[in-house]
Order: C-alpha cells, then sequence, then structure tokens
C-alpha cells in the first residue's frame, strides 16, 4: 500500500511538473510580458501578485525537460504501453525528414532553440512555437497515464475485495452447515456491511455516522438513487436477520433465516455496485 501511494504522489508531481513546464515553454517562446498580460486578465489584484510571482519561479524548460521526459517514458511504459510510440515521436525529430517544416518540428529541436528562415528578409518558417503542441500531446498522453493509473487501482481492489467476499460467504456456509448459525450470519451481516459501505464510497454517497450499520448504509443508497425500493426492502430484511444474530441473545435464528442472509448478501453482492 505504501508504494502504490507513493507512485501515486509520482504520477500526480508528473503533471504538476508539466503544467509549470508548458507556462515554462510559452513564457519562452511568446515572453513573459505577454504570458503574464494573458493570465490577469479579468483577475484581481491578489491573483495577478500571485501569477506575477509564479512565473518568476518558473523551471527552465531547456534544462528540466529532459529529466521530466525520461520519467513519463518509464511511467507511460507500464502503466499506458500502446501510447509510448506516441510520446516518443512527438520529441524525436523524424529521422527521415527531408526538410524542417512545421509538420516535421518536433521538442528536440525547440530544445536546440532551431529555427528556420526564409532568405532575404529572414522570414521564419518554422522556430520553437511548433514545440508547443507536441509538448501539450504529450501532456494529455500522461493525463491519460494518470488515469488509467488510478483505472487500474481501483479494478485490482474490487477483484480482491471479490474475492476476499467470496471467501467469507463459503466460511458462512459452512458455518451454517454444520449448525453455527449466529456465527454464520455475523458473517455474512459483516459482509453485507462492508459491501454497502464501499458502493457508498464509489457512488459518492457522504456518510456522517461514524460507525453505521447496515440499515443506515441502505437507507443513504435508498435516497441517494442509487438502489430502489425493492432492493431497499430486500436488504432491510436481511439487516434485521443480522441483528438476531448478533444482537438478540433472547431469539435464536432459524437455519432458513441464516440461509436467506447468507444468499441475500451474495445476490447484493453480485447485483449491486
Amino acid at each position: 500500500m505504501l508504494n502504490i501511494t507513493r507512485y501515486k504522489a509520482d504520477i500526480e508531481k508528473l503533471v504538476e511538473d508539466a503544467g509549470k513546464l508548458e507556462l515554462a515553454l510559452l513564457v519562452k517562446v511568446h515572453g513573459a510580458e505577454e504570458i503574464s498580460q494573458t493570465l490577469k486578465k479579468g483577475a484581481d489584484e491578489e491573483t495577478q501578485k500571485k501569477i506575477i510571482t509564479n512565473l518568476k519561479k518558473l523551471p527552465s524548460f531547456s534544462v528540466s525537460y529532459e529529466s521530466w521526459y525520461s520519467e513519463c517514458l518509464a511511467l507511460i511504459r507500464q502503466v499506458l504501453p500502446d501510447r509510448l510510440v506516441d510520446f516518443k515521436e512527438h520529441f524525436e525529430s523524424p529521422k527521415n525528414r527531408k526538410d524542417i517544416t512545421y509538420a516535421s518540428y518536433r521538442i528536440q529541436d525547440a530544445l536546440k532553440g532551431l529555427r528556420v528562415t526564409r532568405p532575404p528578409y529572414d522570414d521564419v518558417i518554422v522556430d520553437e512555437k511548433a514545440g508547443i503542441p507536441h509538448f501539450q500531446q504529450q501532456i494529455a498522453i500522461l493525463k491519460a497515464a494518470q488515469k488509467r493509473f488510478e483505472s487500474s487501482l481501483f479494478e485490482i481492489r474490487q477483484l480482491v475485495q471479490a474475492d476476499l467476499f467470496d471467501s467469507e460467504i463459503e466460511s458462512a456456509r459452512h458455518l451454517l452447515k454444520n449448525k453455527f448459525l449466529r456465527a454464520g450470519g455475523a458473517i455474512a451481516g459483516v459482509v453485507l456491511e462492508k459491501h454497502l459501505l464501499q458502493v457508498c464510497d464509489d457512488h459518492k454517497v457522504k456518510v456522517t455516522k461514524k460507525n453505521p450499520g447496515i440499515n443506515d448504509l441502505n437507507q443513504l443508497l435508498k435516497d441517494a438513487g442509487v438502489i430502489d425500493v425493492p432492493q431497499w426492502r430486500h436488504i432491510t430484511l436481511l439487516g434485521d436477520i443480522r441483528n438476531i444474530c448478533d444482537h438478540n441473545k433472547q431469539k435464536e435464528p432459524t437455519d432458513q433465516q441464516v440461509a436467506d442472509l447468507i444468499d441475500g448478501t451474495d445476490k447484493v453482492l453480485k447485483t449491486i455496485a
């Protein structure tokens, strides 16, 4: 978990650095004054001061880009390998190009400060401005890799959790078979509660109660429109059976009730996500 957190932080840092490098490239090409005036349009005085300060703290594009590019290559190679060639092509000058035009200009040329003019008046055919869209495309690929990374984490978490819940449901069935009714029902109840809490998290349903139970989570999901009334009623019934297993010591759960709780929980796991 610590490594995953670190990798996620590393990607976020690369995206943050990309924004600074893009601004640095724009300043290099268009000049600090022009970029400053563009950014300050419509901003209040305090924001304008921050813009000026931030522009002064920008890294050198020529100096900082190479290390950023190398780190991005390593990331994209692992997370989004099908876009690796695209990412590199925005940097590398075409090996078979015969003329340097806007279409064949690359970031590698911009780092060298390459500028092509036409005599006799030195009209500019292409210069570092042509490198801007290539860098912006690289940023777009990096952000796609970031989304893919976060999506992969979500998929892995879901798969691991599904396997764990399936294993616990099987344990509950085994306990039921051997007449350990309360224990089997308690395990199924815990699985159901954890799953509902995860569904709330996935659907951005805010849970304010410190230790919410099945009925609390069930009501929140119904109010948010995540589940319908029949599903809500079904989960309410499962919650009532769970309470008998966990709390009502004066009334023993029946075999059928625990079986209904286990089967019902299994159905919720497979139908509500």
